[in-house]
């Protein structure tokens, strides 16, 4: 049974022709059908909690990548059996303002192509799910991803873009002007950080960014060598770097080549480990979270199954 998750507010200028084509498409395919339609910010999360847990086995969302977190966390919570959260595939059709996830498999905006490949000419992939784990006044909460986690300048640049988008609009621009506006008014914190590899980075965290997926903030390629495929995080930290140097920096952000920033730590894990005292602000896949530490970043290899294009 297909449920179908709509954020409107995602690309809102071509909501009506799009989810006029779809609803025509799914009345030629005679495929029975429920979509919900989110009014708030979180709500996607309740959407496919409810829809899975009554028997919905195909999501298709139509949104950007906070909608599709919000998805994805909504099922990786729902009250069912393993097995019935294996046999789930989703889709997306992708609407919003960054698109990161959809960048990495070549789903664009043209919604006809993706809706082609989500009923046509898609293919079944596993999909690796990272769960971050943080205690909010003693009580456990996990909050789930599916492309990245970031904290410092990583965290404060959506945080800015997304301010940013109630004055110029969506746009993609959005979190380089956001970045540039962060870069000059964040403080780094003090962190230590170890991962189930040996690592123990013990220093002042100015940003880093955990990824499943390689692109992050609208095209910027912080861990260009992350695939939600594979098992593993790639991750990137930097401590605090000199002005210079963050501008120096700056030309690689989209080009793939970060990886050969001399102050830029890359490494790869299965699970890391953020210790702090300092209040800090975290964005998921472009969520914001707002919370002390300590918190635990685990890989759910091969949780979910995503239709994607099938070459």
């Amino acid at each position: 049974m297909l449920g179908i998750i709509i954020n409107p507010k995602s690309g809102k200028s071509r909501y009506r022709r799009q989810r006029l084509y779809l609803f025509h498409l799914l009345k030629q395919r005679k495929q029975p059908f429920t979509y919900k339609v989110t009014q708030y910010a979180g709500h996607a999360v309740e959407l496919a909690r409810e829809l899975v847990e009554n028997g919905h086995n195909q999501i298709l969302v139509l949104g950007g990548d906070g909608t599709l977190s919000e998805t994805i966390d909504g099922i990786m919570h729902a009250q069912i059996s393993n097995e019935q959260r294996q046999n789930i595939t989703f889709g997306l059709m992708p609407r919003g303002t960054g698109n990161d996830w959809g960048r990495f498999w070549q789903l664009t905006r043209d919604y006809k192509k993706s809706l082609d490949v989500f009923f046509n000419t898609g293919k079944q992939q596993p999909i690796d799910i990272g769960c971050l784990t943080l205690w909010r006044n003693g009580q456990e909460e996990k909050h789930y991803f599916i492309n990245s986690v970031g904290f410092g300048i990583d965290a404060k640049t959506c945080q800015r873009a997304q301010i940013l988008k109630y004055y110029v609009g969506s746009h993609g621009l959005n979190y380089f002007f956001g970045l540039l506006s962060a870069i000059f008014t964040h403080k780094s914190i003090p962190v230590t950080l170890t991962n189930d590899n040996g690592l123990t980075i013990s220093d002042r965290l100015f940003t880093m960014n955990i990824g499943n997926g390689p692109f992050s903030g609208g095209g910027i390629r912080q861990n260009p060598d992350a695939d939600p495929r594979d098992g593993v995080f790639h991750a990137m930290f930097v401590a605090h770097p000199t002005v210079k140097l963050i501008l120096s920096a700056i030309p690689n952000l989209f080009n793939g080549k970060l990886k050969e920033v001399s102050f830029i730590r890359n490494f790869t894990a299965q699970s890391v480990n953020i210790q702090t005292d300092k209040h800090i602000i975290i964005e998921k896949d472009g969520i914001l979270i707002d919370s002390c530490g300590p918190y635990k970043v685990d890989i759910m290899p091969s949780a979910l199954k995503m239709i994607v294009p099938s070459c």
